[in-house]
């Protein structure tokens, strides 16, 4: 998903002195914290312990008393541009993408050299499906911060949906670069190797996500992929294994581990974790999948009832 769509928490907080100082931007998690946005102009205290009070109520928990705090510090002060930032960021974690984007968009209008606003516009737009304006927004936020790492992340994101799989990865590998505790990049570099059939160069993206964080659970799952077209169904099996330990409620890791025991002629072990799998399919209304496993649980009692 585009950053800020991590679902991470937003951390954080304010710094600020009376006489001036500096902001701290909020990042996603794993994602290096932003330079510091300088308050050259005189400020509205007001509107700036209002923005304190919203960063501290997320940090608490509390998101739609946040959201309030950041609107009531824009009524004081509409050019305070953390403050449409963060909105955005809080509306983005309830889900709401739409006030998410306006926010960001209002933010990049009070302050046009704010590159963190323009990623997250940009990602906003990719996620709303506005792929051109997605790529231009992320554009300009590299041009003001060719070091912003998820400004090349979800420029990668778009070129990805694009097909363009050789740009993706130079953006990927970019944001790899100037992210290096972000798995994502590396997990969307994997993607994009398979894609160009690359199979050990997308082995070697998916461990370094893992490496990162060891319970990616599409990462060990698309790790176990491969090696199972490999033939080599011990390693995928571990593989699924790991990601369906990271995510209990994940069911490709289940349904891989069945296409595993099948091979393996464990027939009531690929029952089992297909039946599991189906109903994980069934209780997130993917009625496509559990069609697929449905069919794939009828081979196998039809192998598992076949005269020896």
């Amino acid at each position: 998903m585009p950053l800020s769509f991590f679902k991470y928490p937003i951390i954080g907080l304010i710094n600020l002195s009376l006489l001036g100082g500096s902001i701290l931007l909020l990042t996603p998690k794993g994602f290096s914290a932003e330079p510091a946005w300088l308050l050259t102009q005189s400020i509205n205290q007001a509107a700036v312990d209002w923005l304190n009070q919203g960063l501290q109520s997320i940090q608490a928990g509390r998101v739609q008393d946040a959201i309030a705090s950041f609107q009531k510090a824009i009524q004081i002060d509409p050019k305070l541009a953390p403050a449409h930032y963060n909105l955005g960021l809080a509306y983005r974690q309830i889900g709401q993408l739409k006030p998410a984007a306006d926010s960001f968009y209002r933010a990049t209008q009070a302050d046009p050299q704010f590159a963190p606003a323009f990623a997250n516009l940009g990602g906003a737009l990719l996620e709303g499906n506005n792929v051109q304006q997605a790529n231009d927004y992320l554009q300009r936020a590299i041009e003001l911060d060719p070091k912003l790492g998820f400004a090349h992340y979800n420029l990668g994101l778009v070129q990805q949906q694009q097909q363009n799989w050789e740009r993706a990865i130079a953006s990927f590998k970019k944001a790899a670069e100037y992210s290096k505790n972000a798995p994502e990049p590396y997990y969307h570099l994997g993607i994009c190797y398979l894609q160009q059939s690359k199979l050990d160069q997308a082995k070697n993206a998916f461990r370094q996500a893992i490496k990162i964080n060891p319970k990616y659970t599409e990462a060990h799952y698309n790790l176990g992929t491969i090696w199972f077209s490999q033939n080599k169904f011990q390693e995928a099996l571990a593989a699924f294994r790991k990601s369906a330990e990271a995510n209990s409620n994940y069911p490709n890791a289940y349904y891989g581990a069945g296409l595993v025991f099948m091979q393996q002629k464990k027939y009531a072990e690929a029952a089992q974790v297909l039946q599991y799998a189906r109903d994980l399919y069934h209780a997130q209304n993917n009625v496509q999948w559990v069609q697929n496993t449905e069919k794939l649980l009828q081979q196998v009692q039809n192998l598992n009832y076949q005269p020896r």
